[in-house]
Parts: structure tokens; sequence; C-alpha cells
């Protein structure tokens, strides 16, 4: 019988640290400021990422410690997911918390960090940092509902499945 990947196998709070973060496909979306409608608790995604964020790396320039910098950034948790349902639906935390797959794009499927940018998942090279804007309400001008669409099916190359 041949062995099955630790994903399939273990709840997300019996992962070991590294198994966690290799979950992490590298997408970016969690980076970028959203919005809650405050009459509809709708979520407004907008193309404005925090000041941390490496667009062109698509990750946190200082993920050790972004909390220092970044006090209201959210440490994603095996006991927090639940809550944190403005993560992206296409996130490997989420799916694999509501029972879903990982996508086929996913880096843990395809062996290569480059596949969730070739599939057009990512985010990276396509928004601008916080630290620009005057004010923080500015980031409502560059809204960007289609990054809310869910991507987890698309094909890793890059086309709809």
């Amino acid at each position: 019988m041949p062995h099955k990947p630790f994903w399939e196998v273990k709840a997300l709070h019996q992962m070991t640290v590294r198994e966690w973060e290799s979950l992490c496909d590298g997408c970016g979306l969690c980076c970028l400021i959203r919005f809650e409608d405050e009459v509809s608790g709708e979520i407004i995604p907008t193309r404005v990422h925090c000041k941390l964020f490496d667009s062109a790396a698509c990750r946190c320039s200082d993920y050790a410690n972004r909390r220092a910098h970044v006090p209201d950034c959210i440490k994603l948790t095996p006991y927090n997911i639940e809550g944190l349902q403005w993560m992206p639906p296409s996130c490997a935390y989420r799916r694999l918390h509501e029972g879903k797959p990982l996508p086929q794009w996913h880096p843990l499927i395809t062996g290569d960090p480059e596949s969730v940018h070739r599939a057009g998942v990512s985010v990276r090279n396509q928004t601008i940092s916080e630290a620009v804007l005057e004010d923080e309400d500015d980031a409502l001008d560059f809204t960007a509902w289609d990054l809310a669409r869910d991507k987890s099916e698309d094909d890793p190359e890059g086309g709809d499945a």
C-alpha cells in the first residue's frame, strides 16, 4: 500500500511546525488588506498588501518578527482557522479544515514552489503596499473581487479546469 502524505493522514492540530508551515502555498492572498462591510458583514478584498509583504517574492519580508511590526497580523493556528472565513477558499489550511483535498497546483502536490504562480492563484507583482497610501481607507480604491474567486480547482498550468 502506498504511503499517504502527511496532510491526508494527520489532522491540522497533529502536524509538526514544519508540516504546518509547508501547507502555505505562497499565494500571498492572506497578506492583503481587506475590509468588512459594517452592514452586510461582507468581506471586501483589495490589491493592497501589508507593509511587510514582498510582492516580487510573494512572501512576508520579516515573517519571524511580523507581529512586532504589524500587531494585528493574525497568527494562523489549527485552533483559529474556523473563525477566519476571510481566508481564501483555495487556502490549504482552510481546505484541509473543511475536509477538502489540496488543489492540484499546490506546491506539496507538484513539488514546485512556482506552481502556485503559474496557476495564476498568487498575487505576485499584482499589488501595492499599504505604505504608499495616505490613509488606510484609500485601499478601498483598489478593490479586487476577482481575488475572492475560488481558484482551488484551477489547472496547475494556468488554465481553468
